[in-house]
């Protein structure tokens, strides 16, 4: 009796974890199938906007045989060309100094030897550009009052929130269309968007513009021509819809 007793215990509690055990394994496949019946897609959309702003590096490079006389030469025509630009209407604020570099600049002979040593002194200022129509105006009148370094425009649109939100609006029109696309290639019926993810970017196009020299004036006959071009949006929505 003790053993027969036992081993109805014992079939009873295998009975009872195969129970257990069974609705787990039946929602793990309904997970895995529901899982599987999905369309994800990503949505592209692109807006080419005019800039209506614009940076530009400016640079003052000084030699001489002493850093004070360096520093000296360089200082004078930092401010030069700082007066100059706001004889333009360049608000102090959007001319500010990027970077400012001291160093020997030795002079060597056919045979390596050094000659004479001198010292540089390199002033770079940042440059805001608010009125692009004016920019190679700006361009020229650096150029004259000293500047023997110009590097780098950077051209950007102030406020990009409507061109963004237009690029995003043509990502999610772009996923839900290839989605449907999709969906009828295959036969099934779309159903609802169960996740959306968005990125953005918007590079703006980088022209070189360089300048060397020792330090003189650089005069132009007429204004530097400058094509601001446009500026690309990009955004990018990734979409998971479901297939009924």
């Amino acid at each position: 009796m003790k053993r027969t007793s036992l081993a109805l215990i014992i079939a009873m509690g295998i009975l009872l974890a195969l129970a257990a055990c069974a609705p787990t394994a039946v929602g793990a496949a309904g997970t895995s199938e529901a899982t599987s019946r999905q369309i994800t897609v990503n949505g592209i959309g692109q807006v080419y906007v005019a800039p209506d702003i614009a940076y530009i590096n400016v640079g003052v490079r000084s030699l001489a045989e002493t850093v004070a006389d360096a520093l000296e030469q360089n200082n004078a025509q930092a401010r030069t060309i700082k007066d100059a630009l706001v004889a333009q209407g360049v608000d102090e604020k959007d001319i500010q100094t990027s970077s400012f570099n001291v160093y020997p600049q030795p002079e060597y002979d056919f045979q390596g030897q050094i000659t004479r040593n001198l010292y540089a002194v390199e002033n770079t200022v940042y440059l805001t550009v608010r009125d692009l129509q004016n920019l190679g105006t700006l361009l020229d009148v650096v150029a004259e009052n000293g500047a023997n370094n110009i590097y780098g425009i950077t051209f950007d649109l102030q406020d990009k929130s409507e061109a963004q939100k237009t690029a995003r609006q043509m990502a999610v029109d772009a996923g839900r269309a290839q989605a449907q696309e999709l969906a009828n290639m295959a036969g099934v019926k779309l159903g609802k968007l169960t996740s959306i993810s968005s990125f953005s970017s918007y590079p703006a196009p980088y022209y070189g513009y360089g300048m060397g020299g020792g330090g003189g004036a650089m005069a132009y006959d007429a204004s530097v021509p400058i094509a601001s071009g446009q500026i690309q949006i990009y955004s990018e929505a990734s979409m998971i819809f479901e297939m009924e």
